[in-house]
């Protein structure tokens, strides 16, 4: 199954996609937008031109499981992107994303106007590595 991730943002959104194989997670692109309906009109966009047949929108939980007010935005970006794709999206725990997508940059010595054009892809590329580790080992259907 193809399936997309999405790392929102207020002011730039992390794409990544994986083939069918469900083995690598690629960066796809930022999407520069701080217009939150332009934003998901946009993400959809991409799904329909991605093929996505599933898309999973991290969603930022507290580091105690509670749901804050980023995490309600994420949501209802969820739901309004599901009612224009006509894709199932699923909402996935990604708590410290961000935080690896900066440590993997480090080791790769991306810094300054580059490392912030891709922290959010590669924000969105764990997402999607997350929850493809998910799915194999749950036997979640492929």
């Amino acid at each position: 199954m193809i399936i997309m991730s999405v790392d929102f943002g207020d002011a730039r959104t992390g794409i990544a996609v994986c083939g069918k194989s469900e083995m690598i997670a690629s960066p796809v692109t930022v999407i520069a937008e701080k217009d939150f309906t332009k934003c998901i009109e946009k993400t959809a966009a991409l799904a329909k031109e991605q093929r996505a047949e599933q898309i999973v929108v991290g969603y930022p939980m507290n580091m105690n499981g509670t749901v804050g007010e980023r995490a309600e935005k994420c949501r209802l970006f969820a739901e309004e992107l599901e009612k224009l794709t006509d894709c199932p999206v699923k909402l996935w725990d990604e708590r410290c994303t961000t935080v690896s997508a900066h440590n993997a940059l480090n080791v790769t010595n991306t810094r300054g106007k580059k490392r912030k054009a891709v922290v959010d892809a590669v924000a969105a590329v764990l997402i999607l590595e997350s929850y493809l580790g998910f799915r194999r080992n749950s036997g979640e259907p492929t």
